[in-house]
């Protein structure tokens, strides 16, 4: 049986593929990896399909040791990364055999690395996914020290045709919104979501806390419970909004001033407590 080892989760470390979309009328969150390209790129590095589950790392400091032969990579931000102290790199595939430990040290900048290993991590699926979502509960626990996870049949060929260079996620990031469909609760909504937004440290895989100058509401109370959609900007009553994400709760009923672009959600994925957060509003 192949298999890998967790010998060290770092700080938070789950199994992620792309998720369980589909499931909201139960009250079930998409969830999945946060960072969605990282993780499609570590797949196709190793020759997986590109939804293979492989593991989401908070903020580095993951080692492994394989259990037998594998191919592995690791995404995300720039990170370095050893194999039984040499340094391989990331963005690339790097082959391990059986007892090799492969070291993802602590991330300087982002949040969120990822590791594919050939073949994926096919520990049982819940619900057609191997995603944790941590709002719920649902699918395998957060790894810990001494787990052995299974890995499926390697079929397909490692590559490095995709090898990029890791990127530094930015300071600040401005991020493209769809107005609505509440923003009629709020005077000149696009204006007040342009100012400077500062991430919080209570931001989480639910949802992307912020800081600044309270939005000012048009009118007052709240509503019945709405369905809510990964990307959705909602202002609770202390006028702070929050940005769901993959995790989030499938109903809500605080007023949803906007939608981020599904295209910036990666960006957000990696954005660190302290990070400067700019919306703009699209036609």
């Amino acid at each position: 049986m192949r298999t890998i080892e967790i010998v060290e989760p770092g700080p938070a470390a789950l199994v992620e593929d792309l998720g369980r979309p589909g499931h909201a009328h139960l009250g079930v969150p998409p969830s999945g990896a946060l960072d969605v390209p990282a993780l499609r790129l570590a797949n196709r590095l190793v020759g997986n399909d590109e939804g293979c589950a492989g593991i989401e790392s908070l903020l580095g400091g993951l080692v492994v040791r394989a259990g037998s032969s594998c191919t592995v990579a690791v995404t995300g931000p720039p990170v370095r990364v050893a194999v039984d102290g040499r340094e391989v790199g990331s963005h690339t595939p790097v082959h391990l055999t059986a007892g090799q430990r492969l070291e993802v040290s602590p991330l300087s900048a982002g949040l969120r690395c990822y590791l594919a290993v050939s073949g994926g991590i096919a520990v049982e699926p819940e619900l057609g996914s191997r995603s944790r979502d941590v709002l719920s509960g649902i699918g395998p626990e957060p790894l810990k020290a001494g787990d052995v996870l299974p890995l499926g049949e390697a079929r397909g060929i490692p590559t490095g045709e995709d090898e990029l260079a890791a990127l530094r996620p930015p300071e600040e990031l401005v991020v493209p919104v769809h107005l609505g469909p509440r923003d009629d609760w709020f005077p000149e909504p696009a204006a007040q979501l342009a100012v400077p937004w500062t991430v919080t440290p209570e931001s989480n895989r639910v949802g992307l806390r912020l800081d600044g100058a309270p939005l000012r509401r048009a009118r007052e109370g709240e509503l019945p419970s709405e369905g809510l959609i990964t990307g959705a900007i909602q202002v609770p009553p202390s006028g702070l909004p929050v940005v769901f994400l993959a995790d989030h709760p499938t109903t809500g009923g605080y007023p949803v001033i906007g939608v981020v672009a599904p295209g910036a959600l990666p960006a957000l994925a990696q954005a660190r407590p302290g990070t400067t957060v700019r919306f703009r509003a699209q036609a």
